[in-house]
């Protein structure tokens, strides 16, 4: 597909997007089969390699012609979102990542998929079992590469480019910061690299605050902190291991604050949960491992909150890449008690010293109903919202994100609301079919 004003102008108006960024279209107008690109994260990089795989795709239903891979099941699903938009609905997209039904991950390689977005150990699943092969290839994407290309998928990775015809496709890889050294079993020589890691920064549209935490423990400074910043901001709170993500969390939960939590001792659909339910404003509070810094793409993130100092700056990076993104603003908070070493890499704004008295906003304005049928039941997100205007008498404003899976779906409603939708809508069919429809407990 030639990238042209023309052939660009309807994929914009089903992104929503008025034009390219300086980003996206150097890496458009890139003439090149091996590309890296280095951008801070939520500078619109997944739409960028988006234009890059469409440079070189084949017709609809030609067989595999992209593969994307990403490091989490959440920055599959996120990608995959964006390259089914910006492809549309000709082409065949699927997701594969770990937690997922195989059964029906089989069944979607039937016919073939113009394009896969998927996690390593997934993709190399399906190779080993027979049930993928793509002679085809035109683009390999590996996103976040500088996480895909560590040892832990080390093995995994080198397995999986074995099996592609790297020699003949392009290949492109994104991150928000470089490695030291590429692996040998990646064909990278002479690769086009495209840095705008200083180049619109979302540094100039981030204010880094200091926070004195007086105890050594730092749940009260973050209870007053929160209580301070503003009622229901949405925010994400950074610790640096599961045991203290779940200490903090279960504070909060304690105090009556809506938050979710967010660790990889989590099972999948717990982790997916945590997301909807966060982006959805029924717990406009995170509490999160680094899991969450890398990936998680939900827009309006006021604050990032370092209860614990980041590791290292890649950690530093990522989590910041949680707010202001694209043009937003945001504000970064770190929590720091006497005595602790600041790296060189923090650089404060100001300091800002919270009400001691302070305490957060309880609850929520919002809440999330369950219905037990999702995608596969050929439920849509139409039919939920046509379900609850009819029988709940809602208006459709009043419907707010509806987070279509399988064999479910997450809506979200007013919290005022929710008990009598529930009662109104108990004895009605959806689609002829009595389901099961509960309030998600946050």
């Amino acid at each position: 597909m030639e990238i042209n004003e023309q052939n660009l102008r309807p994929v914009l108006q089903r992104m929503g997007f008025d034009a390219l960024t300086p980003m996206q279209l150097k890496t458009a107008e890139a003439d090149t089969s091996r590309l890296q690109l280095i951008a801070p994260t939520g500078t619109g990089k997944t739409f960028a390699f988006t234009l890059a795989a469409m440079r070189n795709m084949a017709a609809p239903g030609s067989g595999v012609s992209v593969i994307v891979i990403a490091p989490s099941r959440e920055l599959v699903i996120q990608v995959a979102e964006v390259m089914r938009r910006a492809f549309g609905p000709e082409y065949k997209t699927v997701a594969f990542y770990g937690g997922h039904s195989m059964t029906d991950e089989k069944n979607a390689l039937t016919p073939a998929p113009d394009i896969i977005v998927a996690t390593p150990g997934r993709l190399l699943d399906h190779f080993k079992r027979g049930q993928l092969d793509a002679p085809g290839l035109k683009t390999l994407v590996i996103d976040e590469y500088d996480k895909c290309l560590e040892l832990g998928f080390e093995s995994e990775m080198r397995r999986i480019c074995s099996r592609l015809p790297l020699k003949d496709a392009s290949i492109v890889l994104t991150s928000a910061t470089r490695i030291a050294e590429m692996p040998p079993y990646l064909p990278m020589k002479d690769s086009v690299i495209i840095d705008m890691a200083g180049e619109g920064s979302p540094r100039s549209r981030m204010e880094v605050v200091e926070v004195p935490s007086f105890d050594r423990d730092k749940l009260a400074t973050l209870t007053s902190l929160l209580g301070s910043i503003g009622k229901g901001a949405r925010s994400i709170i950074f610790v640096n291991h599961r045991e203290s993500a779940e200490r903090v969390w279960s504070h909060l939960r304690k105090l009556g604050v809506a938050a979710g939590l967010y660790h990889g001792g989590l099972d999948q659909d717990q982790r997916a949960t945590a997301v909807d339910l966060f982006t959805n404003g029924t717990t406009p509070m995170l509490v999160a491992t680094d899991l969450a810094a890398r990936g998680l793409d939900v827009e309006q993130v006021e604050n990032v909150i370092h209860y614990h100092l980041p590791v290292d700056e890649q950690a530093w990076t990522h989590r910041n890449g949680r707010t202001a993104r694209v043009d937003a603003r945001g504000i970064v908070y770190v929590i720091v008690t006497e005595g602790e070493n600041i790296p060189e890499y923090i650089d404060f704004d100001r300091q800002y010293l919270p009400d001691p008295d302070a305490r957060p906003k309880a609850g929520s304005a919002v809440a999330t109903l369950y219905v037990a049928a999702g995608k596969k039941e050929k439920i849509s997100r139409g039919d939920i919202v046509g379900f609850l205007i009819k029988n709940a008498q809602l208006e459709s404003a009043e419907i707010g994100r509806i987070a279509l899976r399988d064999h479910s779906a997450l809506v979200a409603v007013p919290a005022e609301k929710a008990a009598m939708i529930l009662k109104a809508v108990e004895p009605c069919k959806l689609k002829g079919k009595k389901i099961k429809i509960s309030r998600v407990k946050a």
